[in-house]
């Protein structure tokens, strides 16, 4: 396949497990799909889950870069809301000067949390950081010297004293507001497929209607997101999915069941309710998922696709990514 491959992971911590292990897990992926080809390995922000060790991604960010060698490295993404652009361009500023040329900054505008820790993370509880979040993109790419807008912070502040690269910055979404910006400002736009809400096409369409050629892109950059799970049959993998099943049940329903083991996942009282919900990942053998995958990017006509393995035992991730990348790069 020639489309780019790409691993977005969110540090899942399945009962039973602590953050560390998570961490350590989400470190291993990350070399494995190093040393497989994959072009980037992006990171979570989520805030206050029990199911998610990654709260920080320029930390996380940080640690996987310095554990790795080509793979470009980034947030997928940091929700822009709950920070000072500043803070954002410095820390992305200091970690492209660290590992030049592998940094990513995908930016989001959801809180990545619920109400009340959004409120606890934020400056303001008006609401004002959704409204502003244009002007602050584009003061995020100013301190990043990408400079679209007269005045700001840039006139008064540097991300870093003497830059030299940056950080390539895209903007992610689950619906249009995003894709339109994206495409406005000829900026790469990832669009959360894996969130099984709908909206791929119109969202997709949008970009595209809106992109204008920038600085940063001739072209537009489409990255569509996919839940992908890969064993060595079918019914493995439609077993390996069950503690996903349920946890996505779970946020349907306003019920957190946190993530279990594939075998309480599957004994689970809602387990058959989860399965007859349906599902948009595409799972089954490194055939099945490459071709699943394939058949998605050329429905959306996707620049690249990106992956999040939902197995929650770390060696059947790894495991999966390795059939995912034989069966994709065959």
């Amino acid at each position: 396949m020639t489309t780019p491959l790409s691993v977005l992971d969110l540090s899942v911590v399945p009962k039973g497990t602590t953050s560390t292990d998570a961490l350590l897990a989400t470190t291993r992926l990350a070399q494995r799909a190093d040393k497989l080809g994959f072009t980037r390995f992006w990171v979570a922000e989520h805030h206050n889950m029990d199911a998610v060790a990654s709260t920080e991604p320029a930390v996380l960010i940080a640690h996987l870069a310095a554990s790795t060698d080509r793979i470009n490295v980034g947030s997928g993404g940091v929700m822009l809301p709950n920070h000072a652009p500043l803070v954002v361009a410095e820390q992305f500023a200091m970690l492209e000067a660290l590992h030049p040329g592998r940094i990513d900054l995908g930016i989001g505008r959801a809180p990545g949390t619920d109400h009340f820790t959004a409120r606890a993370l934020r400056r303001n509880t008006d609401g004002s950081e959704d409204e502003d979040f244009p002007q602050h993109v584009l003061e995020v790419m100013a301190l990043l010297g990408d400079a679209r807008m007269e005045g700001g912070l840039a006139e008064h502040f540097r991300a870093t004293p003497v830059a030299t690269t940056s950080p390539t910055v895209a903007l992610l979404g689950s619906s249009g507001f995003s894709a339109q910006l994206a495409g406005m400002l000829g900026l790469p736009f990832g669009f959360a497929h894996h969130f099984g809400m709908g909206g791929t096409s119109a969202a997709c369409d949008t970009y595209r209607e809106f992109f204008k050629p920038s600085p940063i892109l001739d072209e537009p950059h489409l990255i569509v997101t996919a839940v992908a799970l890969a064993a060595e049959t079918k019914e493995e993998a439609q077993r390996l999915l069950a503690p996903h099943q349920v946890f996505k049940h779970g946020l349907r329903t306003g019920r957190m069941f946190g993530l279990f083991p594939t075998d309480e996942a599957l004994a689970h009282p809602v387990y058959d309710e989860a399965v007859s919900a349906g599902t948009n990942a595409v799972w089954g053998t490194g055939a099945d998922v490459a071709e699943g995958l394939l058949k998605l990017g050329a429905e959306h006509d996707a620049t690249e696709l990106m992956i999040s393995i939902p197995a929650t035992d770390p060696d059947e991730r790894l495991a999966s990514l390795e059939r995912t990348a034989a069966a994709w790069w065959a």
